[in-house]
């Protein structure tokens, strides 16, 4: 099952739009839908997310949530690679199917959606990439469309979140992750990949009473790698805390601790343990399965998600495409 297919109908607003798409010139009213196997074959078409139509940013007013790519990966501090990230997501989405056979959902029969695309981001200044990322997702939000997003290496949560904040104010935020993403500077620059929460944090964009991170493990340098969000009353679970166990309570607890507050979700594969998902660039042994990450985006529901993302997906460490497909 693919994460960001379970997250598309999490943001559920049951509204029957129009949306534009290149194939046609206006797709009915009834919602758009992947296409079927038997109208044409898995590996034709063009490549959107789940050959969703194709629409674009300035058309995200006719959407209840859009797919959307940010592959920058300038700001990793390993392998890199995530750039191709959200090209390899949309090829492996093919195998995705609309309907889950346990939970019954098809969320696209309640919701309108269609892949806009990636947005613009500089290869080569990250502060320029952040500033045109925030740019571009202001317009989404503006739009009351709620941004599914492909990445990208894990900075790309920052600018967002930015973007979030001015349409919603402070958010909550739900963070799965092997690494707790809350530097203060990687070899002295405030933007990387392993600094966006803390970068959020320091702008004021998060409740800090409403903040939790789950799946951190592996070695650190110091204390403050995964001791420092408990220290600003952020809760964080670690791997350990969920090995060997179902984490649907966990997510009741979750649910409870958001309640109608605006949610950001933002899920690094490498949560997941290597040895399921491969092709990322900083992999931790010891990480969470695909089933729990399942238990986890399914824990979501009710909530008020206004944006998510799915990030730190390398696929050349991944030959098998087994980890875009997870994604």
């Amino acid at each position: 099952m693919n994460f960001v297919k379970e997250n598309v109908f999490f943001v559920a607003k049951n509204i029957p739009k129009l949306t534009r798409c290149f194939s046609t010139s206006l797709v009915p009213a009834s919602n758009n839908q992947p296409t079927h196997q038997n109208d044409l074959p898995r590996p034709a078409g063009i490549a959107s997310f789940m050959r969703l139509p194709i629409s674009s940013l300035k058309e995200t007013k006719g959407l209840d949530a859009c797919i959307v790519g940010v592959p920058l990966d300038t700001a990793t501090s390993n392998r890199p690679g995530t750039r191709f990230g959200p090209r390899e997501i949309r090829t492996e989405s093919v195998m995705v199917r609309p309907r889950s056979n346990w939970t019954g959902e098809n969320p696209f029969d309640r919701l309108q959606v269609a892949d806009i695309g990636d947005v613009r981001a500089n290869l080569y200044n990250v502060q320029t990439a952040c500033k045109e990322i925030t740019e571009q997702y202001r317009e989404i939000f503006a739009n009351d469309c709620v941004p599914v997003t492909l990445g990208g290496d894990h900075l790309i949560a920052y600018p967002i979140i930015k973007a979030a904040a001015e349409k919603h104010g402070k958010v909550a935020l739900i963070h799965v992750d092997a690494h707790s993403d809350t530097g203060e500077q990687m070899m002295g620059e405030r933007l990387a990949h392993g600094t966006p929460f803390r970068c959020a944090w320091q702008d004021g964009l998060l409740d800090n009473d409403k903040v939790v991170q789950i799946g951190l493990r592996g070695t650190g340098w110091s204390h403050g790698d995964i001791g420092w969000g408990k220290e600003q009353g952020w809760r964080v679970i670690q791997a350990e805390e969920c090995w060997h166990k179902s984490l649907e309570s966990l997510m009741t607890e979750v649910r409870e601790q958001m309640g109608d507050f605006p949610v950001y979700l933002s899920f690094d594969i490498d949560a997941i343990d290597p040895g399921f998902c491969p092709g990322t660039g900083t992999p931790e042994i010891g990480g969470l399965t695909s089933i729990q990450a399942l238990e986890i985006i399914r824990g979501c529901k009710g909530l008020n998600l206004v944006g998510c993302d799915l990030v730190e997906v390398s696929p050349a460490y991944d030959t098998s495409g087994n980890t875009s497909l997870t994604a």
